[in-house]
């Protein structure tokens, strides 16, 4: 194939160069506008292969990304530690279950009704019931979300459907018609077993002795060759009993889940995971038949709302009766109302034994086809059907408040401000809008009030007109600047003391006029920076001489900033930018530092220049 591309474009390795610009090209459009990379792949695929027609032949690069799904899901094994899915069982083999009992039974009811065989009708119900642990994962992944609630439900689904496929390929040649099923190779239980065992037994006792012998060698590529050998293996080892190579993956990787060797093999394995996955979705993008979509695009469209809707209203009834939360259940429901690369798989054997007729073939994998590609669209349909999450709230009672300082938030650094107050018996008064930070601080006898610090008749009812100090100190500029306002406007006796966000917060905070501010980061990077001054051999008093010098310097800049980049009536996000004092050459500033040292010791104050 490689061969006859090269001789149709004039030079050679056209078709991997050709694949590259594509999968380069349609996912940073596609990720441009926000619609992921997996519709990136696929419309890739469809313009270089259906549509322009620079690449035949989908079906031989189908066979090989298929090792992407089969990568990824080792990946997934990893990430899976034994005990980590037993924890899952429950939503597994109960959520996972019920969705391919009930999505399948739905389904094959709806393609009998309309018209299909039973046979047929059954082999597509469940195949589309299905959902694609590609997309699905890849959409996770991106968003970061595997570790959430609703991302471990999820995965549960998709692992108990990739488990799922096993049967339905052994039940595939028992609906084929005529003597098609008795011709059939059908898998062998006794085969099935032996290889589960095998594999299993391999992982138990010889992966970790093997990672171990090999980590000797000190070879990096020998670790990468290993891993991708033992992948492939379990992988073939599997397809020779008859099951699923991913499923052969996925064990391999669990077996590996708590090995010390993972994080490394993950790494390994990683990059020829997202090549070959990115490769997959190519492929089943070049294999649209356009011809079958553009005649029968009607039921095309009528089934992909069918499927699409069906599984997306059982997905969010069986995430609710499984614990799973409003917001949660539609994200799940709409992550997965998809059909799934298995139902490829599941087509091409139903093909193969003659169970599906080749129009129904071509017909059912447009369906999937469609509703892989239509997926990220519901994902961004599934960001604006969630409710905004409500906050816990408590009574309001400020009884006994009213002390010499109000502290405004209650988080990380409300918590060490706080510390520093009492430290000293100071007392102080302390507001946070969380409730569980209420109750947690009280079980260790410390009483912090529940109010929010943006009303005005919460901060009188905390004491803020007789406070001498008023500590903000939350995160998030928008909020503490609604705070400091109405401080400073409604308790101008106050000393005003902020958390400042970043650079651009500190100077709408001195713009302000507040009393003190700090960014959040500022003095503990500095006393980072310290420290690994020290470690490197400089003295105390050099360490301390070039903070002085930072802290003066970034002040200075600070000043000029509110000098030159604050003018009445602009948005200071648009006039923050100065140009800042490069930095001087560490040799330079080493002179310029001694030098300056030397200079204070033998002038006294008065002659100090006003720059020190």
């Amino acid at each position: 194939m490689e061969q006859a591309a090269s001789e149709a474009h004039g030079f050679a390795f056209a078709e991997p160069l050709i694949l590259l610009a594509a999968a380069v090209a349609g996912v940073t459009i596609s990720r441009r506008l926000g619609l992921g990379s997996v519709l990136g792949y696929l419309a890739a695929g469809v313009v270089i292969g259906p549509l322009a027609r620079l690449i035949t032949g989908p079906q031989d690069i189908l066979h090989v990304a298929e090792l992407g799904i089969v990568l990824f899901l080792f990946i997934v094994g990893l990430e899976l530690k034994p005990a980590r899915l037993w924890a899952m069982r429950r939503d597994i083999f109960g959520l996972g279950l019920a969705q391919v009992l009930v999505t399948g039974a739905v389904l094959t009811a709806i393609f009998d009704l309309a018209g299909w065989r039973m046979e047929p009708a059954f082999i597509i119900g469940f195949g589309l019931a299905m959902s694609s642990t590609a997309v699905g994962m890849q959409i996770l992944a991106e968003q970061r979300a595997l570790d959430t609630a609703y991302g471990r439900k999820a995965t549960a689904v998709l692992l108990f459907q990739d488990v799922a496929i096993v049967p339905l390929l052994a039940i595939v040649p028992l609906l084929a018609p005529g003597d098609a099923a008795a011709t059939s190779g059908r898998p062998e239980l006794l085969k099935a077993v032996v290889a589960l065992v095998a594999l299993l037994v391999a992982g138990r006792f010889l992966l970790n002795p093997l990672f171990h012998l090999l980590s000797l060698t000190r070879a990096r590529e020998i670790m990468t060759a290993a891993a991708l050998l033992v992948v492939l293996g379990a992988a073939a080892l599997m397809d020779l009993a008859g099951l699923s190579m991913a499923m052969g993956a996925f064990i391999a990787g669990l077996m590996l889940a708590d090995s010390a060797f993972r994080h490394e093999l993950e790494a390994d394995i990683e990059p020829f995971r997202g090549i070959l996955l990115g490769l997959f979705f190519i492929a089943v993008g070049m294999s649209i038949n356009v011809d079958t979509i553009v005649y029968s695009w009607w039921r095309i469209g009528l089934a992909v709302i069918v499927v699409m809707s069906v599984k997306a209203i059982i997905l969010y009834g069986l995430g609710r009766l499984f614990g799973a939360s409003h917001n949660d259940a539609i994200r799940i429901s709409l992550l997965l109302p998809q059909a799934g690369e298995f139902a490829f798989v599941l087509f091409a054997s139903a093909s193969a034994v003659r169970a599906l007729w080749p129009s129904e073939t071509s017909l059912v994998a447009g369906i999937v086809t469609a509703t892989m590609a239509l997926t990220p669209l519901t994902v961004m349909l599934a960001r604006r059907l969630v409710r905004p999450e409500s906050r816990e709230t408590l009574e309001e009672d400020f009884e006994g408040a009213g002390g010499s300082v109000l502290v405004i938030g209650f988080g990380r650094f409300g918590q060490i401000v706080s510390q520093v107050l009492l430290a000293r018996d100071i007392d102080a008064t302390v507001l946070d809008t969380s409730a569980e930070r209420v109750r947690q601080a009280a079980r260790f006898g410390f009483r912090i009030y529940f109010g929010d610090g943006t009303r005005r008749d919460v901060l009188r009812a905390a004491g803020a007109e007789q406070a001498s100090v008023i500590c903000v100190c939350i995160g998030g500029p928008q909020s503490a600047n609604r705070i400091v306002d109405l401080v400073m406007a409604e308790f101008p006796n106050a000393k005003v003391f902020v958390r400042s966000w970043d650079r651009a917060h500190t100077l709408e905070l001195r713009a302000k006029g507040v009393d003190y501010e700090i960014r959040e980061t500022f003095e503990s990077a500095v006393s980072f920076g310290a420290e690994a001054l020290k470690t490197l051999g400089h003295d105390i008093a050099d360490v301390e001489a070039v903070l002085e010098t930072v802290r003066r310097r970034d002040d200075q800049r600070i000043a000029e900033q509110l000098i030159t980049g604050l003018q009445p009536g602009l948005d200071i996000e648009t006039q923050k930018q100065v140009t800042p004092e490069p930095l001087v050459p560490p040799a330079r500033r080493r002179q310029s530092t001694q030098a300056e040292m030397e200079t204070k010791s033998e002038l006294p104050d008065t002659d100090r220049s006003p720059a020190e």
